[in-house]
């Protein structure tokens, strides 16, 4: 048996509360990520893995690219949307999640619908920010990048660690000169 984690998520009712403590799990989960010089989709693929992980690790099932209850627009209209991750839970609703770069409608919409379906739905967002609020009941989770300056595509997300300096060295280094500025310029040979 897997140890489940208690963040206590798991007896929430349907509704913005659930989704509030969800989100703030999630993000929580994907604050210890970190990269560098990786492209969008693999930005976007690890953030699925990362999601996929923390929903697995509370001992939820989870399904990748599970169908969503939105058809595609026509003319595929006769095939289902998929979600990037869904989780059944035991004791709670289901969840939706979607990951984006983008502020795309067609995501707002899928959640919505997901939503109208009792399902939490969550929307992980991924940028250099800022990033719009979605409506009501989606719970947005961000997770800011930094873009690579002069090679387009491309993004990376250091922690920031707060770290005490080195310890000086306390072998001695000899003696020292003192001038006095200004110098006087070289003088012609």
């Amino acid at each position: 048996m897997t140890p489940v984690r208690d963040d206590g998520c798991y007896a929430s009712p349907v509704g913005t509360a659930a989704g509030e403590c969800l989100a703030a799990s999630l993000g929580e989960w994907l604050a210890a990520l970190a990269f560098v010089d990786l492209a969008t989709d693999q930005v976007t693929a690890g953030l699925i893995e990362a999601t996929a992980a923390w929903a697995a690790d509370r001992g939820w099932r989870v399904y990748r690219r599970a169908p969503s209850v939105l058809p595609l627009p026509p003319p595929m209209d006769r095939q289902r949307s998929v979600l990037d991750v869904a989780c059944a839970r035991p004791d709670g609703p289901p969840i939706a999640i979607e990951v984006d770069h983008t502020d795309r409608r067609r995501t707002v919409e899928k959640l919505l619908a997901e939503a109208a379906t009792g399902r939490v739905p969550l929307w992980v967002r991924w940028g250099t920010g800022p990033f719009a609020a979605p409506p009501a009941p989606i719970q947005l989770v961000t997770f800011e990048v930094t873009r690579r300056k002069g090679v387009p595509g491309r993004y990376a997300r250091v922690l920031s660690v707060d770290r005490p300096p080195p310890p000086h060295s306390t072998v001695p280094t000899g003696t020292a000169t003192l001038l006095a500025l200004p110098l006087d310029p070289p003088r012609a040979r």
